[in-house]
């Protein structure tokens, strides 16, 4: 999970046991169902914290549930960060964030089926992969390996494919997600300006463990 400084004083560490609890626990029916309709008694008696401690870190489940899709949002960013340390180039960037999204499915099916049910709104979010993908888009264009016109618009094809990629997963489990993915991360590289023989090549590279 991602993690941030620890609380100082034995209060302020069991307030923030509870609200992580709360963010497990909707992140859980996110992953589940993607319905939001449950009650808050129901939320908060799968964190296992009293109901009035709900409104002690949240005024509402709309504010729970954002919190617990923006906490999926900075897992996933940085597994990618892991693996993709010490990958300069934005092309194989791109084409292993693909792939990387799409195994992704298997190792943190949690993440990934959050990201299915609620990603669309987070395309062009700050948080996850995408601002990682945008300044690879952008440092792609600068030096002179993609060629399109608008780095936003290419996020949005980028987001929208790597979402039905997912889609395609995990409602049809028998798909051969790696290779869907490596087909996918090919015709997103040549549709950025790589040619076609080195978009395959570098869709077909071994993907990186990580630094």
């Amino acid at each position: 999970m991602p993690t941030s400084a620890p609380p100082s004083n034995r209060f302020e560490r069991r307030r923030a046991a509870t609200r992580q609890a709360l963010i497990r626990a909707a992140r859980q029916i996110l992953s589940e169902t993607g319905d939001t309709d449950v009650s808050i008694q129901a939320i908060a008696d799968r964190a296992d914290v009293g109901f009035g401690s709900f409104y002690n870190h949240f005024e509402s489940k709309a504010a729970l549930f954002d919190a617990a899709v923006l906490d999926a949002l900075d897992e996933y960013g940085q597994v990618i960060d892991e693996r993709l340390e010490g990958v300069d180039d934005p092309a194989e960037r791109v084409a292993f964030g693909v792939r990387l999204s799409a195994r992704m499915a298997e190792t943190h099916p949690e993440i990934m089926r959050i990201l299915r049910h609620r990603g669309l709104g987070h395309i062009h979010s700050d948080r996850g992969l995408a601002p990682r993908a945008l300044s690879d888009l952008q440092t792609g264009a600068a030096s002179g390996r993609f060629t399109f016109t608008s780095p936003e618009i290419a996020l949005s094809s980028l987001g929208g494919s790597l979402l039905a990629l997912l889609d395609l997963h995990l409602t049809r489990p028998d798909a051969d997600t790696d290779e869907a993915a490596a087909a996918m991360a090919e015709m997103m590289l040549r549709m950025l300006g790589v040619s076609t023989d080195e978009a395959r090549k570098i869709a077909e590279r071994p993907l990186p463990t990580g630094g």
